[in-house]
């Protein structure tokens, strides 16, 4: 099956020092690095995805600014297709569905942050513009979340959108991945 890579977000100001920090980034960012070093060694298709604010009194990933730079975890390399985005939902208003279908897409392997926000709105869309969707889980990252005077735990909130994301696809640790991929090359 042919398989994509997306890589949403993972940008500067999600990390210690940026202006939006998430838990446990880092981790997150080496994961995705993991699933990213398969893709280029295999020649696989990938993108980065990159969101920037259209306001300038945005409280992150302000244009113009460092924080929304990819960061050097899964570094962009020349050539490598970016994606600027200014919504959660990848696809909204970019190019990246005719990208994929350039391609020959039918499956896409999502990364990236926040996992409550742009993974979850982008792996619907994907699953509703056809594509057969993993959510590498474990390549994701997000934050503490304040509701009706509650503090819900990043863990917690992550664990929720990841159940909720398996009606919608797979939802696998990247080592899961890369052994998925590795099955189906060799039986090739």
């Amino acid at each position: 099956m042919n398989t994509a890579l997306i890589i949403i977000d993972i940008q500067k100001d999600y990390f210690p020092g940026g202006k939006y920090p998430l838990v446990n980034p880092e981790s997150a960012a080496q994961n995705a690095y993991m699933l990213l070093q398969c893709f280029r060694e295999h020649g696989g298709k990938h993108v980065h995805i990159q969101h920037v604010e259209l306001e300038a009194d945005a409280a992150f990933f302000v244009s113009g600014d460092r924080g929304t730079d990819i960061h050097d975890f899964v570094a962009h390399f020349e050539g490598e297709p970016i994606v600027q985005k200014h919504f959660p939902n990848s696809f909204r208003e970019t190019n990246l569905l005719e990208l994929l279908k350039e391609w020959g897409t039918e499956r896409v392997v999502i990364t990236g942050m926040m996992t409550h926000m742009c993974v979850d709105a982008t792996a619907r869309a994907a699953a509703d513009f056809g594509f057969a969707v993993i959510v590498a889980e474990d390549a994701c990252a997000t934050r503490d979340l304040d509701h009706g005077g509650t503090t819900i735990p990043a863990e917690q909130v992550h664990k929720a959108f990841m159940s909720a994301l398996s009606s919608y696809g797979q939802v696998l640790k990247s080592e899961q991945v890369i052994a998925l991929l590795a099955a189906e090359i060799s039986e090739q």
